[in-house]
C-alpha cells in the first residue's frame, strides 16, 4: 500500500469519526469574576474558593462532565461596573467561555446583564443581590444561586416584623441597599420604619449617619430597632457596638448574617436575631458536612457565607452539565436548568422557570456569645422554607 493509499485512508477515516466523538474532547469552558480587589475583596475570595472546591466535589475530584475537562477562568472586575462589563465580554468573546459565573456586587451585575443577552450565553449570578437582577432588569440567559433582596427580607421580616416595633434602617447606597429596603418596606406589615439611611460602600466613618437615627429613633414610643444591611469592608458595626445604643437608647440590633470577620462585633449582641443566608453550623446535610470537612482540612478554618454561595454555584453548572450529557448549547441548558433542583451545601434549590431565581431556605438566628468563638455565633430558631416566603416574581418575561 503506498503512501498515497495510506494518507487518503486517514483523511477518509477522520471524516467518519463521529461529532458526539470529536466534541468528548473539548473542554468545557467557565469564567468566575469577582470583586477580587475593592471593599468586597473578602466575598469575592470566598466565592471563588468555594466554587472551586463545588466543581471538585461535584465531579468527585475528576473536573470532568461528561469525558469533558471543566476549565475555570478567573476574572477581577474590581468592583466596577464597567470593568466587569468588559470582563463579561471578554470571556464570551475572546475566551470562548461556555457559561461565566459572578459577579460579587449588584452595580456590576446590572451592567453585565445585557452582555449575556448579545452573547447569548449563561450567567449565573452569584453572589449579587439586588432584586433587579432576576426582576426588571432580567434576561433568558440569567440564573442566580444568590439569594435576592426579597429572601434577605422575607426572612428578616420574620424576625422583625412585629407590631409595636419601630425600625430605622441603614444600607448601603447603591442596588444592593436600595433593593433591600425597597424588599423590606414591601414585607413589614406590622412593624413601622421611621427612617432610611444610605451611605457608600467603603464608609470609614459612620458617627454621622448613625446620629441622624438615633435621633429619629430615640423618642419614638415602642421597641425600637437599627436594623443594618450592608455589604462590604469596612461595616458599621464595630461602631454600633462601642456607642452601646441599647442601654442609652433602648435602641437594638438587628441585622443578617455576614461574613465571621463582621459578625465578630455580634458578639456585643447576645439574643440579637434575624435571618441569614448560611452559617457553617446550622444546615445539616452531607454536602454540608463535605464541603466544612474539606474547607477545615484546607484551611484549617470553616468555611464562610460567600464560601457557601461559590459551592452552590458550581453544584448547579455541574447538575444542569451532567443532565445535558456536557452538551452546552445555550438552550439546552436554559430549558434543563428551568424548573431544576439541586443540592447545595444549604439543602435543595430550585431555580424558578418564570426569573430564574433559585428558591432556597433562609434561616432565622438568635446570637450567642460563646467564649470558644471570635464571633456571635447565629443559633438557629428553625429554618424558613422557600414555600414560607411569598418571593414575587416582578421581571418583564
Amino acid at each position: 500500500m503506498n503512501r498515497r493509499t495510506l494518507v487518503a485512508l486517514a483523511a477518509l477515516a477522520t471524516a467518519f469519526v463521529s461529532p458526539l466523538a470529536l466534541s468528548q474532547g473539548k473542554d468545557i469552558k467557565i469564567a468566575i469574576i469577582a470583586s477580587k480587589t475593592g471593599p468586597l475583596e473578602a466575598y469575592a475570595k470566598q466565592t471563588i474558593v468555594g466554587f472551586h472546591m463545588g466543581l471538585n466535589y461535584a465531579t468527585g475530584g475528576t473536573m470532568m462532565v461528561a469525558g469533558k475537562k471543566l476549565v475555570v477562568i478567573e476574572k477581577d472586575d474590581q468592583g466596577k461596573p464597567d470593568v466587569g462589563k468588559a470582563a463579561l465580554a471578554a470571556a464570551y468573546a475572546d475566551e470562548k467561555v461556555d457559561i461565566a459565573v459572578g459577579p460579587t456586587a449588584s452595580p456590576v451585575a446590572l451592567a453585565m446583564l445585557p452582555v449575556a443577552e448579545e452573547y447569548k450565553k449563561i450567567l449565573l449570578v452569584e453572589p449579587a443581590v439586588a432584586d433587579s437582577i432576576t426582576g426588571d432588569k432580567w434576561n433568558k440567559y440569567i440564573f442566580r444561586t444568590g439569594r435576592n433582596s426579597s429572601q434577605d427580607a422575607a426572612a428578616n421580616a420574620v424576625a422583625l416584623d412585629r407590631p409595636g416595633n419601630v425600625v430605622a434602617i441603614l444600607a448601603n447606597d447603591n442596588a444592593f441597599g436600595r433593593d433591600g429596603v425597597k424588599a423590606a418596606k414591601s414585607f413589614m406589615k406590622n412593624a413601622k420604619i421611621v427612617h432610611e439611611e444610605y451611605l457608600p460602600v467603603g464608609t470609614t466613618d459612620f458617627t454621622a449617619g448613625l446620629q441622624r437615627i438615633v435621633d429619629k429613633l430615640k423618642d419614638q414610643p415602642g421597641n425600637k430597632y437599627l436594623s443594618v444591611g450592608w455589604s462590604g469592608s469596612p461595616t458599621p458595626f464595630p461602631k454600633i457596638a462601642d456607642l452601646d445604643l441599647e442601654k442609652r437608647y433602648g435602641i437594638k440590633l438587628a441585622t443578617g448574617g455576614n461574613i465571621l470577620p463582621a459578625m465578630v462585633a455580634y458578639k456585643s449582641f447576645p439574643g440579637m436575631e434575624g435571618a441569614l443566608y448560611y452559617y457553617f453550623g446550622i444546615p445539616k446535610n452531607p454536602v454540608n458536612e463535605a464541603m466544612v470537612a474539606q474547607h477545615y482540612k484546607q484551611f484549617k478554618a470553616p468555611p464562610d457565607f460567600f464560601t457557601a454561595g461559590g459551592f452552590s454555584a458550581a453544584m448547579a453548572v455541574v447538575t444542569a452539565l451532567n443532565k445535558t450529557k456536557g452538551d452546552t448549547d445555550t438552550n439546552k441548558l436554559i430549558s434543563t436548568m428551568e424548573g431544576m433542583s439541586f443540592d447545595t451545601p444549604k439543602g435543595k434549590m430550585t431555580f424558578r422557570k418564570e426569573d430564574h431565581q433559585a428558591m432556597q431556605s433562609m434561616f432565622h438566628f438568635r446570637i450567642k456569645a460563646d467564649p470558644a468563638f471570635a464571633w456571635g455565633v447565629p443559633e438557629l430558631v428553625r429554618e424558613i422554607k422557600p414555600e414560607e416566603m411569598n418571593i414575587p416574581v416582578t421581571n418583564k418575561r
